[in-house]
């Protein structure tokens, strides 16, 4: 039963994106897929666009505080956006629901801070889950995915693999260049999320 935790090199690099797009792809495999983004800011509304996104993909079965744990409204990191403690023992005990496929999605990159002692790469080895890097595929991505990675693997938590999120409107010859680049450096799985996500089978 596999379990990921989905992290970015920054925010809007593609994360729900991606995240949405396995967890489709579980779906239609016949697994019971279970995605959640426990912590979601700039939220306007009782739920946020992104945990709606991702309970649709999943299928829409979940409910309750499997459909995220805490929205605030201010777009900014967890814990500077946080109206209410985050707790994140309660986080870890709700990413424990029984599923066939695992997907928790983080908000930002890997240091963003969600409570005064812990950041996002706490909350994900608390998790334990193996890491799946989403970065985008254009200009920066190199120097943002390979400290990324670095920061990563000192923190101790597996990293399952990069996908580049490659925009329609950006060059697929720049990204598959970037995705070479970074795998020299790296000999890990770097994939790109073009226009199939037959590359995402191997997280399945």
């Amino acid at each position: 039963m596999p379990k990921y935790f989905v992290t970015g090199t920054d925010t809007g690099v593609g994360k729900t994106h991606v995240t949405c797009a396995l967890a489709r792809l579980g779906v239609a495999s016949g697994k019971r897929v279970f995605a959640f983004k426990p912590i979601e800011t700039g939220v306007v509304g009782a739920e946020g666009d992104d945990q709606t996104a991702l309970c649709s993909a999943a299928g829409g079965w979940q409910r309750g505080s499997l459909r995220g744990l805490y929205c605030f409204s201010k777009p900014a990191a967890p814990f500077v956006a946080a109206t209410e403690a985050i707790d994140i023992e309660l986080v870890a005990r709700t990413a424990s629901e029984p599923a066939d496929l695992t997907l928790v999605e983080g908000a930002g990159g890997w240091r963003v801070p969600v409570t005064e002692s812990a950041d996002m790469g706490g909350l994900a080895k608390r998790l334990g889950f193996p890491v799946i890097l989403v970065a985008r595929g254009s200009l920066g991505t190199i120097n943002h995915t390979l400290l990324s990675i670095e920061a990563i693997e000192r923190d101790g938590c597996a990293l399952a693999g990069v996908v580049l999120s490659v925009r329609p409107n950006e060059d697929a010859e720049f990204a598959r260049s970037n995705a070479a680049e970074i795998r020299r450096s790296w000999s890990g799985p770097v994939e790109l999320l073009l226009d199939s996500v037959a590359v995402l089978q191997r997280f399945m």
